[in-house]
Parts: C-alpha cells; structure tokens; sequence
C-alpha cells in the first residue's frame, strides 16, 4: 500500500507540472554516482525552463 501511496502521489505532482525532485535524486544516485546532482533550486528551474522556455517567440 505505501509504495502505491507513492506511485499516486508522484503522479499526481506530474499532472500538475511539479518536478519530482526526490525522484531526480534517486535517479542522479543510480545512475550517476560521479555526478553531483544539482541543488532543488536549481533542479526547479531547469524544469521550468524546460516546460515553458520551448515557447519563446510563441503565443500561449
């Protein structure tokens, strides 16, 4: 039951556009262990600017 509590809360963060950053570090630390993962900040805003920042020049 916690790891479907999990699963939902996950996807529900996804379909309102919050990154998960826990998610990001579980995956830096399996992956990437020589890689220092980058701070929530700047996680934050990577993930902004990867949603929105497609869309420069565009209109909504």
């Amino acid at each position: 039951m916690g790891q479907a509590g999990r699963y939902l809360g996950q996807s529900l963060r996804l379909m309102v556009g919050l990154p998960d950053y826990d998610a990001y570090l579980n995956h830096m630390e399996r992956t990437h262990p020589d890689q220092a993962p980058m701070s929530y900040e700047a996680f934050f805003q990577e993930r902004l600017e990867a949603r929105y920042g497609s869309r420069t020049g565009k209109c909504c």
